[in-house]
């Protein structure tokens, strides 16, 4: 008997949620793996010259970073980065409806890393330097990060508006 109360109370409990900060944490670190594991296939075809690796190359010594297993820490390591990006456009545009905001975002975080964090990857050359394919690539790459990371957050974020709207109108319903 006791078994069977005890059995009744775990089906019972329900999962709490998760709010909508976890899973910004979560669509930017998987929008950041993704998003540079295309990078690597980009750049293992030739589209690209860069490739996820150059992330390291300023900060970590060894040969072993130029090779796979280098790819593989740079494309993780991109998704914990990513997170703080994800984090951004949660505090700054989360509220804004379309993929627009997602696109320009995209486009903005090319332009911060391409112009002005440049200087910080010594093997990746200036923009004008790069051939025409690497820009358009590493280009579309980012925008469609950041319609990814965008639009998922702007779409989780008007769920739980949704969610709250119809949980306030049953309550309301069964006060009356």
């Amino acid at each position: 008997m006791m078994a069977e109360q005890q059995g009744k109370l775990e089906q019972e409990k329900t999962e709490r949620p998760m709010t909508l900060l976890q899973k910004t944490i979560i669509i930017g670190f998987v929008g950041g793996v993704f998003w540079s594991l295309i990078g690597y296939l980009a750049h293992f075809f030739n589209f690209s010259e860069i490739s996820p690796n150059m992330i390291l190359t300023p900060w970590v010594a060894g040969e072993w970073k130029h090779g796979k297993v280098g790819n593989y820490v740079a494309i993780v390591l991109i998704g914990v980065i990513s997170i703080a990006a994800a984090l951004l456009y949660y505090a700054l545009l989360r509220k804004i409806r379309g993929m627009w905001p997602g696109i320009l975002y995209g486009a903005a975080l090319w332009v911060v890393i391409f112009y002005l964090f440049n200087p910080l990857f010594p093997n990746v050359q200036p923009v004008a330097d790069l051939n025409m394919n690497t820009v358009i690539t590493t280009l579309c790459l980012y925008i469609l990060y950041g319609v990814f990371v965008g639009y998922s957050i702007s779409f989780e974020t008007q769920e739980m508006n949704r969610g709250s709207q119809s949980a306030g109108k049953e309550a309301a319903k069964e006060g009356s």
